[in-house]
């Protein structure tokens, strides 16, 4: 009808001045009432929006944004804006009952100018009836998924109309933004700790580091909605989404299962049979949709670099930069003495049942990047988090976030979870032999048995990055034996360090080049030294046991004593050997051994004592692939894999996945017989343009840590 009445009214008016008719147009249309007809958020991953906040690799056609940032959207209006007598702002909305007050409602008004860190929008273009907005949001906003509506009503305080947008806005952490506080400033860095799917995990002992790639898969399908689901299920209330200490904190505690159904059960039991073996996974993808998929439901099984390379994949996706770092001799503190206590009875053998405190071969934790306002200056940047369920932190499994540097120099009365971390990484070893009284004496110290090789994937490459040195001081320097007494002090032991021994004699064991075979006789040299211009006799007591990675031991294979006579300043090498036959039915998993050696030094009671860890190591699987990588057509890959052992493996399964290659999936192979080889032919299609990673692990109950990767470059057809 006004429509109609516009057009007669014109035609009678033609002789009428343009301007007039202008003004008349205008007039018209503002006696109909603003509404909205339809909302685009401009949400196509070729779009500005995603492009310029470094989100158009997430799967999908949702507007993901990052905070502290502007992004645009176009209103289609029943008629066009008037800012004479026309009103309208947005609302943006996160969790069950949003807010003003707990930033969870956000109340969005049009102004003049845009003005950093505050909700506001602009009109930045108009045609006709559509309107374009720039949309500014704060640098605290909080991180999730929003509902918008639009809100429009006229000066004279009309009744308003409101549309409710179909689309939901997903708003993350900004590490481009500078007031953001995950803010990092080092583009190549970015691109590693924020835009990189995939990465190195490290395992084994010291002298065998082992790698192995994972696919975090941060933008594959369904994993923006399974870590927004992961918090939403944490019940932490959605206020505290702005703050990624708390953010970190609750994925810490959400990845594993204990307390509170989280993503992964550990197991570390060596039966995995109603599951998947901690060593089959290759992935956080199909951990993660599983778990969403379930509604929730833990998934079977996770050990410590499961746990990690699920952590990275959640914090990566969330806009927290974060990595995978492995800490190679990690000491297990469990009762706060930030010592790692080692107690022998009055004949120097171990007491099992006191000896709780264990080192793991390697542990795989994470560090994440962000200011911490929380604590004094200077403790922000790296922090270390775990995931793996070792000790509660506030009735909760969980660790971290600690500030790095905090853990460098002793400061562990910083929270949170500093003197777990910092025993970790520079606990002192200590020996005690309990007395004829009941009591106990130190005996020994070692001061570098803990926290050696502290290792992550490096920035822009595949190589290991030794990142040991922000961990900890040099050890033995000054420093670093003045932030061990200073961690010391706040412990359950603190005058531990009040009485300094003298020791001449020293005991060391060695491995050449990468170590012992699995299915070949293991050998190590044992080197002991005597510094003194007297001679020194003694007899080493040694025991090998098998022993999880996580330093609990399993059983001894093999104990034998062995006499030494040193003359003055004499070194003497003594070759240690197990035979293949002595191990070969009773590794467990990681195919790791101890080597415990103990004795005293007659002459002067000096105590020796020396632990050494040490794994066999497994072949790889070799990947070969075979034709061109172009984007829609059909190649294959050849993965070969030789049995290293001289008897049959058993039911073995391979599992492939590459992003952008092949979805995850199993490949069952069956029975592969002594020292046999095994060739199979994966057929696949590439998706995805660029450098592609094809990971595929063997899971098979005899034999673990077998997998293997092919770096194959796709191009478009």
């Amino acid at each position: 009808m006004v429509i109609a009445f516009y057009m007669t009214t014109l035609k009678e008016n033609m002789t009428f001045g343009s301007s007039r008719k202008v003004t008349f147009l205008r007039l018209k249309f503002s006696e109909t009432k603003l509404s909205v007809c339809s909302v685009d958020l401009l949400s196509s991953k070729t779009g500005q929006n995603r492009q310029e906040h470094h989100t158009d690799l997430y799967h999908g056609d949702d507007l993901i944004i990052r905070r502290g940032q502007t992004f645009q959207m176009e209103l289609e209006l029943n008629r066009p804006f008037n800012a004479d007598t026309d009103k309208l702002h947005l609302d943006m909305k996160t969790g069950s009952l949003p807010m003003v007050s707990k930033g969870t409602h956000a109340i969005i008004p049009l102004v003049e100018h845009l003005e950093d860190l505050r909700w506001e929008a602009k009109i930045v273009q108009e045609n006709g009836n559509k309107v374009k907005l720039s949309v500014n949001s704060p640098s605290t906003a909080v991180v999730g998924l929003y509902g918008l509506s639009v809100t429009t009503s006229s000066l004279k305080g009309e009744d308003a109309t409101t549309h409710n947008s179909s689309k939901n806005i997903v708003m993350l952490f900004n590490p481009w933004c500078e007031e953001d506080s995950v803010f990092l400033d080092d583009e190549e860095e970015r691109k590693e700790y924020v835009l990189n799917d995939t990465g190195r995990l490290y395992y084994g002992t010291e002298k065998q580091i082992g790698s192995r790639t994972w696919n975090f898969g941060q933008f594959h399908e369904g994993i923006l909605e399974a870590c927004l689901f992961i918090l939403e299920k944490s019940d932490m209330p959605p206020s505290g989404q702005g703050d990624p200490v708390n953010v970190v904190r609750v994925v810490s505690a959400m990845i594993n299962a204990q307390d509170d159904l989280g993503v992964l059960v550990g197991n570390w039991s060596g039966d995995y049979s109603d599951g998947v073996s901690p060593a089959a996974w290759s992935s956080s993808v199909e951990i993660l949709r599983k778990y969403h998929s379930t509604n929730g439901t833990p998934v079977s099984y996770g050990q410590c670099w499961v746990f990690s390379g699920v952590t990275t994949t959640v914090l990566r996706c969330l806009g927290i930069p974060a990595r995978s770092v492995t800490n190679f001799q990690s000491a297990h503190d469990t009762d706060v003495s930030l010592t790692t206590d080692v107690y022998f009875d009055v004949n120097m053998e171990p007491i099992d049942h006191l000896n709780s405190d264990s080192v793991w071969n390697f542990h795989v934790w994470n560090d994440c990047w962000m200011a911490r306002p929380d604590l004094p200056p200077g403790n922000g940047g790296w922090q270390a988090v775990d995931s793996t369920p070792q000790e509660t932190s506030q009735g909760t499994f969980r660790c971290g976030p600690a500030s790095v540097n905090a853990i460098r120099t002793g400061q562990v009365y910083l929270k949170h979870d500093t003197p777990f971390v910092f025993a970790e990484v520079n606990s002192d070893k200590i020996y005690w032999q309990r007395n004829l009284d009941g009591t106990f004496s130190q005996i020994h110290s070692e001061k570098k048995a803990v926290g050696h090789c502290i290792s992550t994937k490096a920035v822009g490459s595949d190589e290991r990055a030794d990142i040991t040195h922000l961990y900890k001081h040099q050890e033995g320097s000054e420093e670093e034996r003045i932030a061990v007494e200073t961690a010391s002090r706040y412990g359950t032991k603190p005058d531990v360090y009040s009485t300094p021994m003298a020791e001449d004699v020293s005991v060391e064991v060695k491995m050449e080049g990468e170590g012992p075979r699995m299915g070949a006789d293991a050998q190590l040299s044992i080197l002991v030294k005597n510094m003194s211009s007297q001679p020194r006799r003694t007899t080493l007591h040694s025991q090998v046991a098998v022993m999880y990675y996580t330093g609990v031991l399993r059983n001894a294979i093999k104990k034998e004593q062995i006499p030494v006579d040193l003359l003055p300043n004499e070194e003497k090498t003594i070759e240690w050997v197990l035979p293949y036959q002595q191990y070969q039915n009773q590794l467990v998993d990681q195919a790791a051994l101890m080597l415990t050696l103990s004795g005293r030094v007659n002459e002067t009671q000096q105590v020796l004592a020396n632990q050494t860890s040490f794994r066999l190591r497994t072949p790889d699987l070799n990947i070969t692939p075979v034709g061109e990588a172009i984007v829609g057509k059909e190649m294959a890959a050849k993965i070969t894999f030789t049995n290293p052992l001289p008897r049959t493996l058993k039911g073995v399964v391979f599992r492939v996945e590459g992003l952008g290659l092949q979805k995850g999936h199993e490949v069952v192979v069956g029975d592969v017989g002594g020292h046999s080889t095994v060739t199979l032919t994966e057929h696949f299609i590439p998706t995805q343009p660029g450098p592609r990673k094809l990971v595929a692990s063997l899971d098979c109950k005899q034999l673990t840590q077998v997998h293997g990767v092919a770096d194959i470059v796709v191009v478009e057809q």
